[in-house]
């Protein structure tokens, strides 16, 4: 069984045929950002240059998914072999469940506010990335960023109707001084600007030019972690420079599972890539030969409902996990799972094992190196705090922790917490096929899990990997699914007891994209989202 990469038809309608190339590819959400990418390959630069320079691009056209305050994961593969950075952030050293009981929040932590804010790291992410595989200065990577934020760009369709909604959502949720230079920042005129209206940021500019000039020093030692400090203390916020001055981001050994006869890859703990790892150990014990069938949704769903509530109870900072991440990937515990789907959808409950608003992009260069990189705030815009002429929009990561002091995932001062984002890579015996994503939430890991069977179980191209109509678990038994979404087989489930639900919104169904590369004749194939302004950039 072989990845497909050609473009024959397939049953699922798309305005967009998979892009080749042969010397760089770039695909990401927002053409902007995946032409400076692939401008950076032109220039000398290889994939993990574009994917730093597209990265910071994104940071500006398309703030409502990520900020320069976000955090970052990566999966980079060069000269056969694949490197993992966690560039995620620790709750500051301030912050204690009983810091945020005396704030007024005794039973789950708050959305929105300086409470929520973890150190962030993606400007880390950027800087050590360079550092270790880039081959052009760090400044020049994130010259187009600096451009853009300085000189303005005109607002895409889909860009333009997320940012009205956050727009709209934080004018009724958010008041106090704290969040005044987020609507100074994003809706200057007191609204959200319109598609084809033209959007600078010079505070973004500002920082992106410091980060690029002490490579990302002033972010957490130098002078932008002295105004973060100064604002988070006038606010009494608990993030502090002692906090950004001690931060450092992890190379880590990425995880996998084999899925018949490829490698899938992900990020480990305290992201949630092991959801989706766990899913497909349990679903590679069953065979599946016609995607469109009431059968291979339905254990589709089951599997991913098991995984999913053993990441609720037992994912978190690695070092705080009471159950080993090889137990839960296990064959023996894959199966134990795969024992409780039946015919009938289950209300799942957590396994006992042993115990021991995001951008993704893809990217990919001529000598063989590919990046599979995702950023971001949190549910949008984030933590709605912006730094004072700075255009820093700083995540709510900490929004995820859990102030049961008996839960994994409970609130520790210095501790990470369950992180949604996550790149996903694949491999195939000691060649890279490539970088793949789903960016959106908790819908990610079920994002991946479609993505991956879609192409390995279905033989679908990237593009039509892309198209298919998915579907997404929410909790319970309640399943959402795309309008396009085949009505006989939704009907089907529910008689099985899924309740069904068809979603008008595709946002809420994550943004993906993907390339393969063809390990006889080294060309690339890319499918982007169809769902946003999805570009493949290609050289």
């Amino acid at each position: 069984m072989n990845v497909r990469f050609d473009s024959q038809s397939y049953p699922y309608a798309s305005t967009r045929n998979v892009v080749y190339g042969q010397n760089g590819m770039v695909a990401t959400s927002q053409p902007l950002a995946a032409q400076a990418g692939r401008d950076i390959l032109k220039k000398g630069g290889n994939a993990i240059d574009a994917a730093i320079a597209t990265a910071a691009c994104l940071t500006v056209v398309e703030p409502t998914s990520n900020g320069i305050g976000a955090d970052a994961f990566a999966l980079v593969w060069v000269k056969d072999t694949l490197y993992g950075l966690d560039a995620s952030g620790p709750a500051p050293q301030k912050l204690s469940r009983e810091a945020v009981a005396k704030a007024g929040y005794k039973d789950e932590m708050p959305t929105y506010g300086m409470i929520p804010v973890t150190v962030p790291g993606a400007p880390s992410a950027w800087a050590k990335l360079s550092e270790r595989f880039g081959k052009l200065p760090f400044y020049d990577v994130l010259e187009p960023a600096i451009h853009y934020a300085e000189n303005g760009y005109p607002i895409s369709p889909t860009l333009a109707h997320f940012w009205k909604r956050g727009v709209a959502s934080f004018k009724e949720k958010l008041s106090g001084p704290e969040f005044a230079h987020w609507f100074e920042t994003f809706a200057p005129n007191g609204k959200a600007p319109e598609v084809g209206e033209i959007w600078r940021s010079k505070g973004h500019a500002r920082t992106l030019r410091l980060i690029a000039e002490t490579k990302a020093e002033a972010f957490y030692r130098g002078e932008l972690a002295d105004e973060i400090d100064a604002f988070f203390q006038k606010h009494n916020g608990f993030l502090r420079k002692s906090d950004l001055e001690v931060y450092q981001p992890e190379w880590v050994d990425p995880i996998s599972v084999s899925y018949r006869g490829y490698d899938v890859w992900e990020i480990p703990p305290a992201g949630q890539g092991l959801v989706a790892l766990e899913a497909l150990n349990i679903l590679k014990g069953f065979d599946f030969h016609v995607k469109e069938s009431i059968d291979t949704f339905h254990k589709q769903i089951e599997a991913l409902k098991l995984a999913f509530i053993d990441g609720q109870t037992y994912i978190t900072d690695k070092t705080h996990m009471s159950v080993p991440v090889e137990t839960l990937l296990s064959d023996k515990y894959a199966a134990e799972r795969r024992s409780f789907i039946s015919e009938e959808a289950l209300t799942p409950q957590p396994g006992e094992p042993q115990k021991g608003g995001t951008v993704y992009l893809a990217t990919a260069d001529a000598e063989g190196n590919m990046v599979s990189f995702i950023q971001s705030n949190y549910m949008g815009f984030g933590s709605g705090i912006v730094v004072p002429n700075t255009g820093i929009g700083m995540q709510n990561r900490g929004n995820n922790f859990s102030l049961d002091p008996e839960h994994e995932n409970s609130l520790e001062p210095g501790k990470r917490t369950y992180h949604t984002i996550i790149p996903g890579f694949l491999t195939k015996g000691k060649d890279a096929v490539g970088p793949f994503g789903v960016m959106g939430g908790f819908m990610q890991p079920q994002g991946h899990v479609q993505v991956i069977m879609n192409t390995i179980d279905f033989q679908l191209n990237p593009q039509a990997t892309l198209d298919a109509p998915r579907w997404q678990w929410t909790g319970d038994k309640k399943v959402l699914v795309e309008p396009t979404f085949p009505n006989d087989i939704a009907q089907a489930l529910a008689r099985k007891g899924h309740h069904i639900q068809v979603a008008l919104d595709s946002g809420s169904f994550g943004r993906g994209q993907i390339i393969w590369r063809n390990p006889k004749t080294g060309v690339l194939a890319g499918g982007t989202e169809s769902r946003t302004d999805g570009h493949i950039a290609v050289w």
